[in-house]
């Protein structure tokens, strides 16, 4: 435990725990700045600022970056966000693939391991991975387990935001109601933010490749298709987490086909990467699964074309109602489907572009995801982030100084 002198523990918590979150959050974003600098932005007195910034130094998440021009005088010294002076771990566990990274505070990956590992092994064996591949990546790394700040998962189901426990996922048996924060919290002793992997892969997109786009719709089309929604520049879960389950819409005019859910007619059902090997196994095409599918249209198969285009339009049906409810600047289409390239993003455009308002379209971009296979993991190294770096955490931190 580091030496806090004499202050009493209770003067130190009100007097700098508290109120030190405001002048953090002005570097959180790397620019350097001096103590005038955010006594100016916060209208703090500069002795104020000068205590917080000190207690930062302290705990290592604020580090001195070099003097700027002085107007006379000595040159007054800078400080920034220290990206090193904690680690998160994200994990992006899918359908049949688990790949876990271990980040620095900006992001950055530092150590990084994947693993084909289906989730219907149940919980324990797969995160039971998760907790072997973090020990190791930490080891990599040359990082000690005290360093690691927080956790980011994301799965491929229906979350409980505030619990992190699935909610009755179709492809994830055994995993309903699962306590998979307290579980991976016993072993890596440290705290675990849950979402559904869509959530995270537009947290992903939308920080990488569309930082200032504040309305924007992720499409993932693998196993499953599903959409995150970001409005107003803020995840939108909704009341029971389950916003942007757009696989499990009919499909208006589409075909009358059962899907896992119980219901006949669900857009996974039509466009998914499954069913669209389903729809080539009917023409006599040897497609078994989605990754066929992919290899086919790469080779030119006129079938797999045609059929990747019809999912697109099937995908495009259903995003038409989404663009007039969310009227977003940006969607992107993401997922190991996506790999197809032009010809699911041609028949996706094609209906969303005829079928909606030309005010809601003028500016809509529908453009292949830029972080493509990273997006889940990249989102999931923001949301540890996130939380590692809220004002709430730094008091904890500061409370076990």
């Amino acid at each position: 435990m580091r030496d806090t002198g004499n202050v009493p523990r209770e003067t130190r918590d009100s007097s700098v725990s508290t109120g030190v979150g405001e002048v953090f959050q002005l570097l959180r974003d790397g620019v350097p700045r001096t103590r005038a600098d955010l006594a100016k932005t916060t209208g703090l007195a500069r002795s104020t600022v000068a205590a917080r910034v000190d207690a930062l130094v302290r705990l290592g998440l604020v580090t001195p970056v070099g003097d700027a021009l002085s107007t006379g005088g000595r040159p007054p010294s800078q400080f920034a966000l220290n990206p090193k002076a904690r680690v998160v771990l994200a994990a992006d566990l899918g359908a049949s693939h688990a790949r876990v990274a271990l980040t620095d505070l900006t992001g950055n990956t530092l150590a990084e391991s994947s693993e084909e590992i289906a989730i219907s092994l149940g919980p324990e064996p797969v995160l039971s991975w998760v907790v072997e591949a973090a020990e190791l990546l930490l080891q990599e790394a040359g990082r000690d387990r005290g360093e690691l700040a927080a956790i980011g998962m994301g799965v491929p189901g229906p979350v409980e935001h505030d619990s992190g426990r699935p909610a009755n996922p179709p492809i994830m048996p055994g995993w309903d109601g699962f306590d998979i924060p307290a579980w991976i919290g016993r072993h890596l002793e440290t705290p675990v933010l849950v979402d559904n992997d869509v959530n995270i892969m537009a947290l992903g997109e939308r920080s990488a490749a569309w930082p200032s786009v504040d309305h924007l719709i992720f499409v993932k089309v693998a196993t499953g298709i599903g959409a995150g929604l970001v409005s107003g520049g803020a995840l939108q879960r909704g009341a029971q987490g389950v916003a942007g389950d757009i696989g499990h819409v009919r499909v208006p005019g589409g075909a009358d086909i059962a899907c896992h859910c119980g219901n006949r007619g669900c857009l996974e059902a039509l466009a998914s990467g499954p069913a669209m090997a389903r729809t080539l196994r009917s023409q006599g095409i040897d497609a078994r699964d989605g990754s066929d599918v992919v290899a086919l249209v790469k080779k030119g198969n006129v079938e797999a074309v045609q059929t990747v285009r019809q999912a697109g339009r099937d995908i495009g049906e259903v995003l038409t109602t989404c663009v007039s409810l969310i009227n977003p600047s940006v969607i992107a289409i993401g997922g190991s489907m996506a790999r197809v390239g032009e010809h699911l993003l041609a028949g996706v455009r094609e209906v969303v572009y005829t079928r909606s308002m030309p005010l809601a379209t003028e500016h809509l971009t529908i453009a292949q995801s830029v972080t493509a296979e990273r997006a889940a993991v990249l989102g999931a190294s923001m949301l540890a982030v996130e939380h590692a770096l809220s004002p709430a955490s730094l008091v904890r931190q500061f409370e076990v100084r």
